[in-house]
């Protein structure tokens, strides 16, 4: 069995490496040995969210593993055979349930038959997708290449709180030869419509939120207030969804304890005017999401505003394991990333 070595400090340095690894590994069959994991993080090594990335990976393909503990920077996996079913995972803390869903989701694709998975913790968390942008975005956006899977939002589960739950129905992938990604063109006249919500705060936030977005100066088609019942905790977060063609594009920011909804309604509100200005096709961070998608169908390309640096650091994970290149082309607000076959 060929052994691909990961330096986990390369890059971004952060889970990303890890999760895209164990993607791969899962993928290709080939041995994972990785070091220094997260080493470039305050608390470097595996925290609960990454060990539930490792127990699922480990689960659906039936490998072997040694380091699989709190704390571990060192990682050594060897996969088996990939199998579709039901299953269930739970971070036991409020780390991000999307973030385990899309280590697994690639592989699960390529399983025989249709799979289930259901993921307690983090449903809404920053640095992380929360999920309107799963829903909304990422999963239509690979539905362009046949792969096809459907989500569910079971629980509400905002940081630091946790208690959420998710749940995806995960078909097998069944590609055509025309189908692929291809993402280059900006939409067009997007509708932007708003979405806050909020957990177990009092009136005054969404009053001040909702009135900072009109003042905004976007030209918002609509405005909807989402009060959650259903959180273990405190929550708010506030949603951009531009809405054209058949597209959706997601936007979050999140307000937490010390933090004025002027920051919080900036952020998103300037997110999406930096994206609307650059005329690239999607967003940075769900450019970012689909390139491992990319390198397992050996082509397509997409337009995005920003070669992030989670963006470059998983091109580089994803030639290490497969048999794929990918150019980078553009400078200033937009640039077009292609993947073609080796």
């Amino acid at each position: 069995m060929e052994t691909v070595c990961i330096n986990g400090s390369f890059g971004e340095g952060g889970g990303q490496v890890l999760r895209t690894s164990l993607t791969l590994t899962a993928l290709t069959g080939k041995h994972l040995r990785i070091d220094n994991i997260r080493a470039n993080r305050p608390n470097p090594g595996l925290a609960r969210q990454h060990l539930t990335c490792v127990s699922a990976a480990c689960t659906i393909c039936n490998a072997r593993c040694t380091g699989a503990e709190l704390r571990s920077t060192t990682l050594d996996f060897a996969p088996g055979t990939v199998q579709s079913g039901q299953y269930h995972f739970d971070i036991g803390s409020a780390g991000s349930a999307s973030l385990v869903i899309q280590t697994i989701l690639p592989v699960l694709f390529t399983a025989d038959a249709l799979s289930t998975v259901t993921v307690t913790g983090g449903t809404h968390n920053p640095l992380a997708p929360p999920f309107d942008f799963l829903k909304m975005s990422f999963l239509p956006a690979l539905a362009n290449a046949d792969f096809s899977a459907d989500c569910k939002l079971l629980k509400h589960g905002f940081f630091p709180a946790g208690g959420g739950k998710i749940a995806f129905e995960i078909q097998s992938w069944q590609p055509h030869p025309n189908r692929i990604i291809d993402l280059c063109q900006p939409s067009v006249s997007p509708k932007i419509y708003a979405v806050v919500y909020t957990a177990k705060l009092p009136a005054r936030v969404i009053q001040r939120q909702r009135k900072l977005l009109l003042e905004s100066g976007l030209p918002l088609a609509g405005f909807e207030h989402i009060e959650v019942a259903d959180s273990n905790g405190p929550g708010n977060c506030v949603v951009f969804r531009l809405v054209a063609g058949g597209r959706t594009t997601v936007f979050t920011a999140f307000g937490m304890k010390g933090k004025p909804s002027e920051q919080v309604v900036n952020e998103v509100v300037t997110e999406t005017r930096n994206f609307l200005a650059s005329g690239a096709g999607i967003d940075h961070f769900l450019a970012d999401q689909l390139l491992i998608y990319m390198a397992m169908r050996k082509t397509g390309r997409l337009t995005t505003n920003e070669p992030s640096s989670h963006l470059t650091t998983n091109i580089e994970v994803i030639k290490k394991f497969l048999p794929v290149d990918f150019t980078i082309t553009g400078q200033g607000t937009a640039y077009e990333i292609c993947c073609r076959a080796l």
